[in-house]
């Protein structure tokens, strides 16, 4: 498996294991970790918290060089709000676990250049539909129905 899926998906775990949605999110530049997120809207009250908002939180600030050679992975499909961050630093590449249980805009941002891959990874996905079976009210909260 993907080394970097790998710890998004711990982050997710970690997520779950704090009460809240299980997805997790890292950014890598230069084939380092520079930041580790995952979806806190639950834990800290955050209507943004989303697993890629909170990686890129976990960041601090970069130089928009340091964005144009960096890939975001996240264990779900990233939802507008976090599609449109990636695309506002310009990061040239998105790597997503699973889009089966959530699917983000996905073609859009194809269509401004990103490089998009969808791994189907089993893991991910099987974190999602437990999740969304056992607490469908939080899940339709995150994504705004």
């Amino acid at each position: 498996m993907d080394k970097f899926l790998n710890a998004a998906i711990e982050e997710a775990k970690q997520g779950l294991a704090e009460g809240g949605i299980p997805i997790g999110s890292v950014l890598v530049i230069d084939g380092k970790i520079v930041g580790r997120g995952h979806n806190q809207r639950i834990q800290k009250g955050s209507p943004i918290l989303h697993a890629e908002m909170d990686c890129f939180e976990n960041c601090g600030r970069l130089k928009a060089a340091d964005y144009r050679r960096a890939t975001l992975y996240s264990t779900l499909s990233p939802c507008d709000m976090c599609s449109g961050t990636a695309l506002l630093y310009g990061i040239p590449r998105i790597v997503i676990g699973e889009n089966k249980t959530f699917q983000g805009p996905e073609d859009y941002v194809r269509s401004r250049g990103v490089e998009v891959t969808v791994l189907d990874n089993q893991e991910c996905q099987q974190l999602m539909e437990d999740f969304i079976k056992a607490r469908p009210e939080l899940w339709n909260e995150d994504i705004g129905e």
